[in-house]
């Protein structure tokens, strides 16, 4: 083996996810759908005397959007399922969807493993109960709903990501609701802090909300 390929192979290179496409029956339904919920449209065009057609919508702090359209895909309309829609905060995201008119399940918190849709295929040995998850645990708290067709969506909430799952120099929020439940973790978390250290303030709080919030998204070690 040269150098070369050893060089190749042990390098990394971005490949980033950019388009899921969903199978539709009637995309001008779907298109509608996709709008009610405030997910940006980016593209709609046509081609071959519109025998060829394709949308495209983003949601909203999303890094990658949907397609669908006329002979796009040959799949099943309404046959793709487990689609994860990341919340900070499930109960705000839910209520946001009724007031949208989305048909949407109670929440539910995973009891045992990863939940992943309405059919019953579970992961893990995953249990579904009613509520949110009753230790606030990330990762553990769903709800679901579909669009028009039956694709699955799944609501997840994620407050704080697993070590190695994010990069600590890359922290980034896509909405200020988001980084106002972050903010509002790592303010509780502070309180404990000055509590521990004698109950006097903390001239270093914004130094100590930084690696907070720094670490609890790239899931390192929080600040005590």
């Amino acid at each position: 083996m040269n150098d070369d390929t050893t060089a190749c192979k042990s390098s990394t290179m971005d490949m980033k996810l950019e388009i899921v496409v969903l199978p539709v029956a009637d995309v001008d339904r779907a298109k509608t759908f996709y709008a009610n919920l405030g997910w940006r449209l980016d593209a709609d065009f046509a081609a071959d005397g519109g025998e060829f057609r394709v949308i495209q919508f983003t949601p909203p702090g999303s890094g990658c959007s949907v397609i669908f359209g006329r002979n796009v895909t040959s799949a099943a309309p309404g046959s793709s399922q487990g689609l994860y829609l990341i919340v900070a905060d499930i109960a705000a995201a839910r209520e946001k969807l009724l007031a949208d008119g989305v048909e949407i399940t109670e929440v539910f918190h995973d009891a045992a493993g990863v939940y992943v849709g309405e059919d019953q295929h579970y992961l893990f040995g995953s249990k579904r109960a009613q509520g949110r998850d009753p230790e606030g645990r990330s990762y553990r708290s769903f709800a679901s709903f579909a669009d028009p067709d039956g694709n699955g969506w799944l609501l997840q909430e994620i407050t704080e990501r697993l070590p190695g799952r994010v990069e600590a120099a890359s922290t980034t929020f896509s909405s200020a609701a988001e980084l106002a439940a972050t903010l509002r973790r790592a303010g509780a978390a502070h309180g404990e802090h000055e509590k521990r250290t004698g109950g006097g303030y903390d001239v270093n709080w914004p130094d100590w909300y930084a690696e907070y919030i720094v670490q609890e998204q790239a899931g390192g070690t929080l600040p005590l």
